[in-house]
This record gives structure tokens, C-alpha cells and sequence, in this order.
């Protein structure tokens, strides 16, 4: 069977494209913003547009292999430049272009960063369908997170008022895509590899590849093959493939501890980040967390500040985990109030088990970004109960 791209006419496909999801104007008025527009409105003129093959290769003037910026297990990222001199990302999608997955994957992402608009996420500038599956973004000339705070050959560090500056701009992108969003957006693999920097330094969130739409009437679902970067994953999502906001929270409470330790989420033992840092976080050793490398220039109070709300962020139990609103607002500043975020004591036998934590010793040795899923094809979802 012939791929949708391939058996559709390009105007029949670029027309399904362009119904996909709700696009609002770049600028709507401020009055407007939160009322949908009446049934007799014309459709809203999309945000991005449709790319022709040839304009997308001449731009990576042929997807020479200098051009190519990164690569992973389903598509590769390709830096390009328009005629206007705009530098853009092309992201190709790899595998078979008989595979009904992969077009599916495709609608998938364009359908969720589609029609998001905020600062701190990564704007889709278009699509090609043309020969193959192909997504058109901004190019990130200062690249992800992960390559400035983990780069050895960087001197001096990423300095602690950037690293405080990436942490809220990312809470603010991801509690948009939970709040803000028409539809409730649950990124699923939020980490610093996945947050790219502005020339001034401001994270935008990118890479909706494992993105899921969650209704309001659904309080989660449930997802299968389980897919993710070990060190990143919640427990719930984990062992029994629950997704909901928490999942998202969970994996910045790992981003945040990234940017006030330094330390990868995985390091080359096989050791987690989680494992060394929760007993710190559980004794308020907050020095002994602060990455060696910032030598003291530090605000303590920030620094207490950032590691309280990612011991809260990490908590096993999903419920107990805050929502990004409240993470948002504690990082800005909010008042911090002990007794509305006690826990209540719980016995080993009623924990979360945290037995992922740390990858065997002997196991392959492994990217530290490392990505995995499982075997099983099923999803479903829970609705609330009235």
C-alpha cells in the first residue's frame, strides 16, 4: 500500500495538513484570547506553510552530510538556509515510506507543535511532503542545554544566572503546553538535550516527536510501547505506561537538578543522577549538589530555591508531585510553605519502586541519552468519573 503522501495528490495532502488542529493569529488582542472563534468566521491562515522538495534541498543544498546536526532513532536533523538567509532545521523522518506508523508519527508531531505559539517552544516554519516526510523549524545556533552545560571544552560554564534563566523559561514552556494550549499537550520527553537556546539564551522546548494530546475530559492515558530517555522517566510511566502532566513534571524535576549539578542524567557507570542526588536533596545538602564547576558564584537562596522544587518534582507518587503552574510559581518566587507540601511518611513496602534508577554495570555501554521502548503495540486512556 502506498504511503498518504504518496497515494494523496500534494493539494489533497497540503489541504489535510493545513486543517490539522486550531491556529490562532501570530498576535490575537488580549481581550480575545481566551474566547474560540464564532462558527461563521473564515479559518485562520496557518502559522507555518508547505514546503517544496526543491526549496528544502537546496537549502541543506542537498542534505550534504556537513549540514547534518543530529540523528536519532527515527529521523535526522539537517541545518539549511532559505533565500532570505534564514537558518532553518529540517528534520527528516527515517524508515520505510510504506510505513503507516511513521505517517502517523508525522500528523502526530505536526498536529501538536503545529499550533503551538509561546516563547519558550520551538515554532514549526513548515512541512514538505514532497518524496518523503520532512518538518522545517528555526535553527538553534547556540544548539541544546545539554551541549553548553555538558560541553568540557567550554570555559568558563554555563554561569548560575543562565542556568536559573533556562529553568523558568523551560517551566514556563511546559506549563504552556499543559494550561495554554486549546488542547492539553503532554511533551513526554522533556530533558536538556531536548531544550534549544536562543542567541540570549532562552529555552525553547523542541523535538514533540513523543508528544500526546491529552482531552479534558481524560485524566490520563495509558501508552504503549513505553518510549523515553532513561534517568528521565517517571515511575508511573515506567512500569505501567501511565501518562498525564506529572509525567512531564517528573522529567523537569531531572532537568532542574541537570542545571544545578551539572551532572548528565545518566553518567558513563551507568549511575543516575536521581540515585546520587536524592539523598542530598533529603539531607538539605544543598553545596554538596551545586556543580563544582560555578566555584561558589552562586545565589544560595536560588540554589535552595531550585533544589526544593525538584525534590518535590521527583516525588514517586504522582499526586504528590506539584502541578507546572505551582512549579512556576515557586521558581518566580511564590512563597514557600512547608506544610502544604509535607508528605506523609510511607513504608518501603508502599514506595515507588526505583529499582530503573541505575543501569546494570555490565549492560552495553550506552549514550546517555539512551532511548528505549517496549515491545507492546496497545494505548488506551481513562476518562474522569462524574
Amino acid at each position: 500500500m502506498k504511503p498518504l503522501y504518496l497515494r494523496s495528490s500534494g493539494g489533497s495532502f497540503k489541504r489535510l495538513l493545513l486543517s490539522i488542529g486550531h491556529r490562532s493569529p501570530s498576535k490575537p488582542p488580549a481581550h480575545a484570547a481566551a474566547k474560540e472563534e464564532p462558527p461563521s468566521s473564515p479559518p485562520q491562515r496557518p502559522a507555518w506553510r508547505c514546503f517544496s522538495y526543491d526549496e528544502i534541498d537546496r537549502a541543506t543544498d542537498g542534505f550534504a552530510e556537513r549540514n547534518l546536526v543530529g540523528r536519532g532513532g527515527s529521523s535526522e536533523v539537517y541545518r539549511g538556509e532559505l533565500p532570505c538567509g534564514r537558518a532553518v532545521a529540517v528534520k527528516r523522518l527515517l524508515g520505510s515510506s510504506a510505513c503507516e506508523r511513521r505517517e502517523r508519527d508525522f500528523l502526530a508531531e505536526l498536529g501538536t507543535v503545529g499550533h503551538a505559539r509561546h516563547p519558550n517552544v520551538c515554532a514549526l516554519l513548515g512541512c514538505c511532503v514532497d518524496r518523503d516526510l520532512y518538518l522545517v523549524f528555526h535553527f538553534s545556533r547556540r544548539g541544546s542545554v545539554a551541549a553548553n552545560l555538558h560541553d568540557e571544552e567550554s570555559s568558563p560554564a554555563m554561569g548560575w544566572a543562565a542556568r536559573r534563566g533556562i529553568a523558568v523559561g523551560t517551566a514556563r514552556g511546559v506549563e504552556y503546553l499543559h494550561k495554554g494550549c486549546r488542547r492539553r499537550i503532554i511533551h513526554r520527553d522533556i530533558k536538556a538535550s531536548n531544550v534549544l537556546l536562543t542567541d540570549d539564551l532562552q529555552p525553547q522546548i523542541s523535538d514533540f516527536g513523543l508528544a500526546k494530546w491529552l482531552p479534558s475530559e481524560w485524566t490520563h492515558r495509558a501508552i504503549a510501547p513505553i518510549e523515553g530517555t532513561f534517568g528521565c522517566l517517571a515511575p508511573e510511566y515506567y512500569t505501567h505506561g501511565i501518562v498525564d502532566e506529572k509525567t512531564d513534571v517528573f522529567a523537569f524535576g531531572v532537568f532542574l537538578l541537570e542545571l544545578l549539578t551539572g551532572r548528565k542524567p545518566v553518567d558513563g557507570t551507568h549511575r543516575s543522577l536521581l540515585s546520587w542526588a536524592r539523598p542530598l536533596l533529603a539531607d538539605g545538602k544543598i553545596e554538596a549538589l551545586v556543580d563544582p564547576r560555578l566555584g561558589g558564584e552562586y545565589d544560595g537562596e536560588e540554589a535552595k530555591r531550585v533544589a526544593f522544587v525538584a525534590s518535590l518534582c521527583i516525588r514517586a507518587p504522582a499526586t504528590w508531585r506539584p502541578s507546572m503552574t505551582e512549579v512556576l510559581e515557586l521558581l518566580e518566587g511564590g512563597e514557600i510553605q512547608q506544610d502544604r507540601w509535607a508528605m506523609p511518611e510511607v513504608t518501603a513496602d508502599d514506595e515507588e519502586p526505583w529499582w530503573f534508577d541505575d543501569l546494570d554495570d555490565d549492560d552495553e555501554e550506552e549514550d546517555e541519552d539512551e532511548e528505549f521502548n517496549t515491545p507492546s503495540p496497545s494505548s488506551s486512556s481513562s476518562t474522569t468519573s462524574n
